[in-house]
């Protein structure tokens, strides 16, 4: 059990400090870039765009990799190598002399950046079926913890100098690596790994995994919905500024607020909330308030009520952990890393559409030349999104669960299909397995 927790908690930070390391250089990356190009702010942005464009492309490709790699070869080494070059990265990154040196890192970043799907597929491994749900609200929980602190942490070191964020950011995931590979064993037992194989890692080819069951094709698009949705919050500063005339400690202030509520929610009330409605219905309410949410936000006329928004919203988290929970129910435990790469496929995609969507209504509804000015309409269009994903996921079936053993699995065991434990060689994380 104390092997078990172990890993969870390596987890948790590895996912923490990810999102800690990004957070870091996210103020800083702008003016790093400003730097290079002379100061010119078109230029910047422009190459701001491509840098976020790379990113999305590189984890839409690489996600699938990862995650049939982790099917293979065990999650332990995927995690452990991802981390080692995210933090190499970072270091590539503070010491780049151009734009281009810079860019490359951005590139390596996508790629080392997409191990998350792997550290889901651990979860899966060792953690119940019953209780996925809420494991994974508590990876929500590290992203938030991680959006609180690294923007907080990396802007008054960029104060310092531009580079100084991505250094912190390399000691952390270097960190990290050094941690996991002393302490963190394997989750994925050899008798459910399974055959790399080039259509499995082929970013087109894994989301056909998710049109191998209907109900997980159900999941599959209503998560994809939601993901798209979730890229209106691309606009949420721009939008204040306009809108509210915000400064930027205010618009920190409310991400701030954001992160909070995320963390709050995702580790608080998803495992609760699972335990008491069930993983279906917690995922079409949290829908639900995700979707009442974005017409507050839209419908808002002042900032306190933009900010009130935020608690409504942020209920729509309890969704993200029950889908994945879901999901990982409808596929063997020999394709979780798989499953997770296509997830993550979708997210990437949802990344690249998401952004050029929401910010084109924006300036489509706020542009003096059209007959209907609609500044709320992005978010009236997030709403629409997660109330036809809500409408599917009231007909998604409700998994049923068998009785799972209670007992954990001692250093050295598997469970084999009957329930009854039997000895094998080498050593193995002590955890729960439930009948297949």
């Amino acid at each position: 059990m104390k092997a078990r927790k172990a890993a969870v908690v390596f987890i948790f930070i590895t996912v923490m400090l990810d999102m800690l390391a990004l957070g870091l250089i996210a103020p800083v990356l702008p003016k790093l870039i400003l730097n290079f190009l002379g100061g010119k702010p078109t230029s910047a942005a422009t190459w701001l765009g491509i840098f976020g464009t790379v990113f999305a492309l590189m984890q839409f490709f690489f996600s699938p990799v990862l995650g049939v790699l982790s099917d293979r070869f065990g999650r332990r080494p995927v995690i452990l190598l991802s981390n080692l070059g995210l933090g190499l990265d970072y270091i590539v990154m503070a010491l780049s002399p151009t734009i281009g040196w810079l860019f490359l890192g951005r590139i390596i970043s996508g790629i080392t950046a997409s191990s998350i799907p792997t550290a889901m597929a651990y979860i899966a491994d060792v953690v119940p079926k019953e209780k996925r749900a809420g494991a994974f609200g508590m990876i929500g929980v590290a992203f938030g913890l991680g959006f609180i602190l690294g923007p907080g942490i990396g802007g008054p070191l960029g104060d310092f100098s531009p580079r100084l964020p991505f250094w912190v950011a390399a000691g952390f995931s270097l960190a990290n690596w050094l941690y996991g590979y002393i302490f963190v064993p394997e989750s994925l037992r050899h008798e459910h790994r399974k055959e790399f194989t080039l259509r499995r890692a082929n970013p087109i080819g894994s989301l056909v995994l998710l049109r191998s069951h209907s109900e997980l094709w159900k999941l599959a698009t209503l998560q994809f919905l939601a993901y798209v949705s979730h890229e209106v919050f691309v606009i949420w500063a721009l939008y204040a500024i306009y809108r509210y005339a915000w400064n930027q400690t205010t618009i920190g202030i409310s991400l701030a607020v954001v992160g909070a509520f995320t963390a709050a929610i995702s580790g608080g009330l998803t495992g609760r909330v699972v335990a008491w409605l069930g993983e279906r219905r917690t995922l079409y309410i949290g829908q639900f308030f995700g979707a009442v949410g974005m017409v507050i936000a839209g419908l808002a006329r002042t900032g306190g009520l933009y900010i009130a928004s935020i608690p409504v919203i942020s209920m729509w988290n309890i969704s993200f952990p029950a889908a994945q929970g879901m999901m990982t129910h409808r596929v063997s435990e020999r394709e979780q890393g798989e499953l997770q790469g296509a997830i993550q496929s979708l997210r990437s995609i949802a990344f690249v559409i998401g952004p050029f969507l929401f910010s084109g209504i924006f300036a489509w509804f706020i542009n003096p030349k059209h007959s209907f000015y609609v500044p709320g309409a992005p978010y009236y269009f997030a709403a629409v999104l997660l109330f036809t994903a809500m409408l599917l996921a009231t007909r998604v079936e409700q998994p049923q669960f068998g009785q799972p053993s209670d007992q954990p699995i001692e250093p050295g065991e598997t469970m084999s299909p009957e329930g009854i434990a039997s000895s094998t060689v080498g050593p193995l994380i002590d955890s729960p397995k439930e009948n297949i």
